[in-house]
């Protein structure tokens, strides 16, 4: 009978995402091949990069191992890209902490040390006991749980197809983290000065240019799954149809506001636009965009470009993931839209939207979270320049 593992399909897909869409191949499980070290080592040993996955009442932990797993009682000074994981919430959403020594085998224990060799996550088989470190519990967001746990099993995959560098796993590491951040910081937004509730953000653009699929990007990341609730393209109910020129709203409209308050109005304008196809925009539809950004001129209101389909997204991102870079092969459009709408270079962002995926990218989250938090920074130098006249 096959050995399968514990895992979810969604909680497998998931540490494959985050190790760069690798295949995982169970190698050990230990309520079949047995709880000692010797059992695990003899199905594991010589393998190259592996993951440990230990199962909790209601929580995950594990430890990605780059490279072979190390000779019993080997030397700790000998470094490799390694890092500790935690499922969080529904369990597909990882939390990571990355370690830069060698983990340590002996005859009773998996150690793992942080930078200074103190030890901070190990497992005992033969006892069914793991151990995580009070500063380990921190960063994996597993305080709940106590120092010494006894847990259900355990079990060791392979991991085939991953890069062999240890940079890239770092990045991949620092990626998860930085989505974290970024969530937590966008969860607990509220406007500047209690100004307003809620924010407005108007998205301008052609049909198709990624307007809806925005939307719905951005509702995926903060749901931690696909969703397409805004139809997309030149559906009859995509958001570009919404707003008809052929039929304006007028004062005679049921939801028209002849005197609206700071809380009814739009508090940012983002142009949205397929970045393959700024070359070949209309000379109407830049004529409408030039004249749409004279009236929010004239407004007072913030403007963004948000450039949408960007293929090279990865290279989007800096090594820290702190800022956008202007990668080399969008320089030109860039420049175009800069050209046309004559909106600070900064000002310009760059997006992949989700389209037909399944499941997410860290990567794509960070770029689509720090476009929403670019905006939303925009409104609030908007706020704050405010004239108290105008804040009522």
């Amino acid at each position: 009978m096959a050995v399968t593992t514990r895992l979810t399909w969604n909680e497998e897909k998931s540490l494959q995402k985050l190790l760069g869409n690798v295949s995982l191949s169970l190698l050990y499980k230990s309520s079949v091949h047995g709880h000692s070290i010797k059992d695990m080592l003899g199905r594991c040993t010589l393998q190259g990069s592996t993951v440990t996955v230990v199962y909790l009442h209601n929580t995950i932990v594990g430890a990605f191992i780059l490279g072979h797993y190390p000779q019993k009682d080997g030397d700790l000074e000998k470094q490799t890209s390694s890092f500790c994981f935690s499922f969080k919430n529904n369990k597909t959403e990882i939390t990571t902490a990355f370690l830069n020594t060698a983990p340590n085998i002996t005859s009773e224990k998996l150690i793992f040390y942080s930078s200074d060799c103190e030890k901070i996550f190990y497992l005992i088989p033969h006892k069914n006991y793991v151990f995580i470190s009070k500063l380990l519990m921190d960063e994996l967001g597993v305080n709940h749980l106590p120092g010494i746990s006894k847990y259900l099993e355990y079990e060791v995959f392979r991991v085939e197809g991953i890069k062999d560098d240890g940079g890239y796993i770092r990045r991949i590491t620092g990626a998860t983290k930085c989505r974290s951040v970024l969530l937590t910081y966008l969860r607990n937004y509220k406007p500047c000065a209690d100004l307003v509730s809620e924010i407005h953000i108007l998205l301008l653009g052609p049909v198709g240019s990624g307007k809806s699929s925005f939307i719905n990007s951005v509702k995926s990341v903060f749901r931690g799954h696909m969703t397409r609730q805004a139809a997309v393209g030149s559906d009859v109910t995509s958001i570009t149809e919404l707003f008809n020129p052929q039929k304006p709203i007028t004062s005679r409209h049921p939801a028209f506001i002849t005197s609206p308050s700071l809380g009814d109005r739009i508090h940012c304008v983002a142009y949205v636009l397929d970045i393959n196809h700024i070359s070949s925009l209309t000379s109407d539809m830049v004529a409408k965009l030039k004249q749409v950004r004279k009236e929010v001129v004239n407004s007072g209101v913030p403007q963004v470009a948000l450039l949408t389909k960007v293929e090279n997204y990865h290279e989007v991102l800096q090594y820290n993931f702190l800022n956008m870079k202007k990668s080399m092969t969008c320089q030109s459009q860039i420049m175009e839209v800069q050209k046309i709408l004559n909106i600070p270079i900064s000002n310009i962002l760059m997006v992949d939207n989700y389209a037909s995926e399944w499941e997410p990218d860290p990567l794509k989250d960070i770029l689509i979270l720090s476009v929403l938090k670019q905006m939303l920074r925009a409104v609030d130098d908007y706020l704050e320049d405010l004239p108290l006249e105008k804040t009522d």
